[in-house]
């Protein structure tokens, strides 16, 4: 190949690994033609470049902003075959490679910087550049990401090329995206007083998502489905301190063994889940008494489990967990012999969740699914329920242990599918029952399965009672008390009812369906 063949344009911001490219380029017979701080730091590397404005004729603009956008470079970039006679005639000569990444706008958005730090960091030249050698796929190519400096530049092909250009507009739909986004939210609440932004919460209006692909998964829910995962910008942190990496059923398991135990984050908490189900809620005095309440929940279902714990695991609970077994274990802290021990079971995952449970709280405050007839996306159920707002509906009024308990057992609640029922008592499940399809089946099954008495425990329920057969059913339990939305035509009678047969019964007007 004779030298000076074929033309190269390099612009870019992280210059890691660039003189080693541009240096494979120079051997392979590629002319470089370069801008500013690159140009700079190929020269003092010895490798000979042209600077872009020699080319153009201008010198940077307002501030550098100005480098690259001219005719005489994208037209050389832009050019096809039949187009490059006309590129002669206009003293033009057109480029065969495009090398270019950009300012890193994402190492700012949702920081606390001004907003010309923000702008200042949004790259326009670049951008353009990468769309315009993409475009021209057929006839350049274009790299936008370092990994791809390993190429063998001199045998590139069509395929090659294709693939490039994809990823380059992956980058710049992705780049456009987040600066969209962060624009988006910034100018929303700046021109919102603090009423209008508390409205403005609860209401959806444009909204967007950018899905980037982390991995394949095995599979997903079942063997013959395919899934992966995707980084949509506002992820958790967590480390594996043991284990194989999370199943599709796993991230599920995990993700709802997390919301229970986020709601109880600064008491000891322990929450056992199967097919995204509590089968054992429970706070104690000490985690290992969270865990022993949870565990007596349910035993049977908390084989093969997924545990969330709201504190730092220790030894005595980690041999607690290895005599059974179990899938994954969470919790924000273990101490290193609670680590050696768990990790007797190779199979089992171990996961140290980094983001504090306070902050997981705020984390996904929106939920979204696909439909037939289109997306639906909703704000996440995050209303909080404020024992202050009860209203006793009854004449009988609850004690102070039955309000703690109410409210633990109406949290817990709010996390099962509906038709959902919790029965608790001292600040522990003893029978959960949910997605059934009718109310008064889900109280029947969740009081089948109180292990013990369930005198004196409460009922939480997610939506309201449409008729006194339920009331009667706790009743025939000796339920004591029961905390549920209230709002039905049927109210009056259902309390009447919890009158008559002596409950406390108290209404939240806060319901938790879940579908």
């Amino acid at each position: 190949m004779e030298k000076g063949s074929k033309r190269a344009y390099i612009s870019v911001f992280d210059k890691t690994g660039i003189v080693e490219f541009a240096s494979k380029l120079e051997k392979a017979g590629y002319e470089i033609v370069s801008t500013g701080g690159t140009f700079d730091l190929l020269e003092k590397n010895g490798i000979k470049a042209t600077e872009s404005a020699d080319i153009t004729g201008f010198r940077e603009l307002i501030g550098g902003k100005v480098k690259s956008l001219h005719p005489k470079i994208f037209a050389g970039i832009l050019a096809n075959e039949k187009e490059r006679k006309e590129l002669s005639d206009a003293d033009c000569k057109e480029f065969d490679l495009v090398c270019v990444n950009l300012y890193p706008f994402e190492e700012y958005k949702g920081k606390d910087v001004d907003i010309e730090t923000l702008v200042k960091n949004i790259d326009i030249g670049g951008v353009a550049l990468l769309r315009a050698g993409a475009k021209n796929f057929e006839n350049v190519t274009v790299i936008s990401d370092i990994k791809d400096y390993e190429f063998d530049i001199e045998n590139i092909d069509l395929k090659t090329r294709e693939n490039l250009a994809v990823k380059a507009f992956q980058k710049t739909s992705k780049y456009d995206f987040e600066i969209m986004n962060e624009l988006e939210g910034r100018f929303k609440k700046e021109s919102l007083s603090d009423s209008e932004n508390s409205m403005q919460s609860t209401l959806l209006g444009h909204e967007a998502f950018y899905l980037n692909k982390i991995k394949d998964l095995r599979y997903g829910e079942n063997p013959h489905q395919a899934a992966a995962l995707y980084d949509y910008g506002e992820e958790i942190e967590y480390e594996f301190l043991n284990g194989k990496e999370f199943s599709y059923n796993n991230i599920l398991d995990a993700t709802a063994a997390l919301n229970i135990a986020a709601e109880f984050f600064d008491v000891n908490a322990a929450v056992i889940i199967k097919h995204t189900n509590p089968c054992g809620v429970a706070l104690g005095k000490t985690l290992l008494e969270a865990w022993q309440k949870a565990l007596d929940c349910d035993p049977l279902s908390a084989f093969g489990g997924i545990v969330a714990f709201t504190k730092k695991v220790d030894l005595e609970i980690a041999k607690n967990l290895t005599a059974m077994f179990l899938e994954v274990v969470i919790a924000p802290e273990f101490t290193e012999d609670a680590i050696e021990e768990l990790k007797k079971k190779k199979n089992l995952r171990v996961v140290r969740l980094l983001t504090p449970l306070e902050k997981y709280l705020k984390f996904t405050q929106k939920e979204i699914r696909l439909t037939p007839f289109g997306a639906l996306l909703q704000e996440k159920d995050s209303k909080e329920l404020d024992p202050e707002t009860f209203k006793t509906v009854t004449k009988e009024k609850p004690t102070q242990e039955m309000v703690e308990d109410m409210v633990f057992a109406f949290k817990v609640c709010k996390h099962l599918k509906s038709n959902a029922i919790v029965v608790a008592k001292d600040l522990r499940t003893l029978g959960l029952c949910g997605g059934q399809t009718s109310r008064v089946g889900s109280v029947e099954i969740a009081l089948k399965r109180v292990c013990d008495s369930a005198k004196g425990s409460v009922i939480a329920s997610d939506g309201f009672f449409p008729a006194v057969d339920n009331i009667e059913v706790a009743a025939q339990e000796r339920v004591a008390a029961i905390i549920q939305p209230g709002g039905s035509i049927k109210d009056p009678d259902v309390i009447k009812t919890a009158d008559k047969l002596g409950l406390v019964m108290v209404t939240t007007g806060i319901r938790h369906f879940k579908h």
